[in-house]
């Protein structure tokens, strides 16, 4: 077993109790200092980089990063209740009396406020573990839960309802912001790009388009390893799958699985761990901003992931749940844009609840399952549901609050 020698320096800023007891260097077996530094505080970690080589490799490493948030919170996904984001744990084998377990709050402070109040977020937008959110008021910022960094993003002109955005980043890791400005809403007329740069600190406009929309109830966009993903439509042609490549500033059309004409699209959505895009489709459903799903029609509800996508959009795709929902008991309500969550080892989707008749907090859906899930707060409303794969990775500094 290899040991890592602890000198009293370094000792006293992992043992500060009983930093005065240790007088010469101290031998620990190389995964005893990795669960100690799993749970120091983030202070802490940023000066034990610079203790060697190894440590700072150990602390970048995605997988210590991993650790460290699972020891500290024990929680697998994030969830906005009253713009406020939360830590949540749902234990899919033992759901308690039926109810959420929110494990805590993080904390955003507003830097406008004197009195450090929280940040009222109306959207999360997560790539790699950072979040980019939209707040009430309409301003941007990009936040990391994990070391707690925030940079508030500054308009080239003012931020609107109908912005949509997403967060990626270039092959060369540098970190940018998507900002698509939608002329018009039910019926709109032109779209407007613009990129962020984190370099350079400012805005600039990248193209302009007439050709397709973003419909309102389709407003949700993924990141996927760097690039970003939505739903898009164009006269007469339906709703098919966009792309925009952080690296070429390129945007491409990604294609659908199978006969996209035989089923509606109502989301997407992105697994935890591999970062692989997922599709929730309906078979033979009307095409309409929603759908009323009763027990006695069975509908064929599929899943659906995206193995690999190419440079070109072509993109291979699996099949990964499908099931009837003939085991609701009470009426079920999909809508575009839906927010949903996949967990792979349980093969089973998390749904956000109290979307007009539901009126649970969170449901939880798969072949022959069907929880409703509460939350102790029998008024509190979830409106989005994340994963979260926490990081240590530093936002690029700049305006930086």
């Amino acid at each position: 077993m290899i040991g890592l020698g602890l000198t009293p320096r370094i000792s006293s800023l992992l043992f500060p109790k009983y930093s005065t007891l240790i007088s010469s260097t101290m031998y620990l077996p190389e995964e005893l200092v990795v669960e100690i530094l799993a749970r120091v505080s983030a202070a802490s970690l940023a000066r034990l980089r610079r203790v060697s080589k190894g440590w700072n490799a150990t602390i970048n490493d995605e997988k210590f990063a991993k650790k460290r948030f699972l020891l500290r919170s024990h929680a697998t996904v994030i969830m906005l209740v009253e713009h406020r984001v939360y830590l949540v744990s749902v234990n899919l084998h033992e759901v308690h009396n039926n109810m959420v377990k929110v494990k805590y709050q993080l904390s955003l402070k507003d830097p406008l406020s004197k009195s450090s109040e929280e940040v009222d977020i109306h959207d999360i937008f997560p790539c790699d573990g950072l979040l980019l959110c939209t707040t009430k008021d309409d301003r941007l910022v990009v936040w990391n839960p994990l070391s707690r960094e925030t940079r508030w993003i500054q308009p080239k002109s003012t931020y609107n309802i109908l912005d949509y955005f997403a967060l990626g980043k270039s092959s060369c890791n540098k970190y940018k912001i998507l900002r698509m400005d939608q002329i018009g809403n039910i019926h709109p007329d032109s779209l407007e790009f613009e990129i962020y740069d984190f370099t350079s600190n400012s805005w600039r406009v990248v193209g302009k388009t007439t050709d397709w929309f973003i419909q309102p109830w389709q407003g949700r966009v993924m990141s996927v390893n760097g690039n970003a993903y939505w739903l898009a439509c164009r006269e007469g042609h339906g709703d098919f799958l966009q792309s925009f490549d952080f690296s070429t500033e390129r945007f491409k059309r990604v294609s659908l699985p199978g006969d996209h004409h035989s089923y509606q699209v109502f989301g997407l959505s992105v697994t935890r761990e591999e970062q692989q895009l997922c599709l929730l489709t309906q078979n033979n459903s009307k095409q309409s901003p929603y759908a009323w799903i009763e027990p006695a029609e069975e509908p064929r509800i599929n899943v659906w992931i995206a193995t690999k996508i190419e440079s070109n959009g072509a993109a291979s795709w699996i099949k990964f749940i499908s099931f009837d929902l003939d085991n609701i008991h009470q009426r079920f309500c999909f809508l575009n844009a839906m927010n949903f969550l996949v967990d792979p080892e349980n093969k089973v989707l998390l749904c956000r609840g109290k979307i007009w008749v539901s009126k649970t907090f969170l449901n939880i859906l798969g072949e022959n399952k069907s929880i409703q899930v509460d939350h102790q707060d029998s008024e509190s409303v979830c409106s989005l549901l994340v994963n979260y794969a926490p990081t240590l990775v530093q936002i690029q500094q700049g305006s930086l609050v």
